[in-house]
């Protein structure tokens, strides 16, 4: 079964400083037919304009991996963690008993572009941490890079769920299969470009929710990026 997520249908929150398109429910944006999948609670796609962020705040119990599509994002928290992300690294956080933090387009001049993509644990109560790998182009190239994982291998992060992130930078004309199992669920994200995914044509900001298949078959219509999830029902 695919069910299709169109860009245009997301949730949208502009503030000046901050445009965000939310896949799912997220702050004033409400949407009972969407307020998740599995244990992926939330996709947003963020821009920042220069010199502007979200400053200190506080979360628990949740998996928060962010992906830097353009431009650069400083975080900083109250495990003492300073860093500075840029496309190619990945991010988690940890939130677990509790932690604050701020995050802040890193440039003065140019705006950034990231995806904010909350799971949910496994269980609550873990310990806060945080985790940032960077991925070599040639790690991403047409082919699926693990980056963030229950059992990690390689440059993946981990997560506190039975849930695995890919990732792809994809060619125009190249094609990908993901093999899984029926009862996992899949959520595939076009951050950028154009994809055919199972017959279905995906643009920039589209989502599907897969289930009840062993495998899925992408193809880049154009050069794209593309993120998949495999997750635990």
């Amino acid at each position: 079964m695919l069910t299709l997520r169109k860009s245009e249908e997301r949730g949208v929150a502009d503030f000046g400083w901050l445009n965000s398109h939310h896949t799912f429910s997220f702050g004033n944006y409400f949407d009972p037919q969407h307020m998740g999948f599995g244990p992926l609670r939330v996709i947003n796609e963020d821009r920042v304009r220069p010199g502007q962020g979200f400053g200190t705040h506080g979360h628990r119990d949740v998996e928060i991996i962010s992906w830097v599509l353009d431009g650069a994002l400083e975080h900083k928290d109250s495990m003492g963690t300073g860093a500075v992300i840029r496309p190619g690294e990945i991010q988690r956080m940890t939130a677990g008993t509790g932690v604050t933090h701020s995050e802040f387009n890193a440039s003065s001049s140019e705006p950034v572009r990231f995806l904010q993509i909350w799971i949910i644990p496994d269980e609550a109560g873990h310990k806060p941490g945080y985790e940032q790998h960077a991925f070599a182009p040639e790690d991403l190239a047409d082919q699926w890079a693990l980056v963030a994982s229950n059992n990690p291998t390689g440059k993946a992060v981990k997560i506190n769920q039975d849930a695995n992130l890919y990732i792809t930078r994809l060619s125009a004309g190249h094609e990908l299969i993901h093999v899984t199992h029926k009862a996992r669920k899949l959520w595939v994200h076009v951050a950028r470009g154009e994809i055919t995914l199972d017959g279905n044509q995906l643009g920039t900001g589209d989502g599907a929710a897969l289930s009840d298949l062993d495998k899925v078959t992408v193809r880049a219509d154009k050069d794209a990026e593309v993120l998949l999830f495999d997750m635990t029902a």
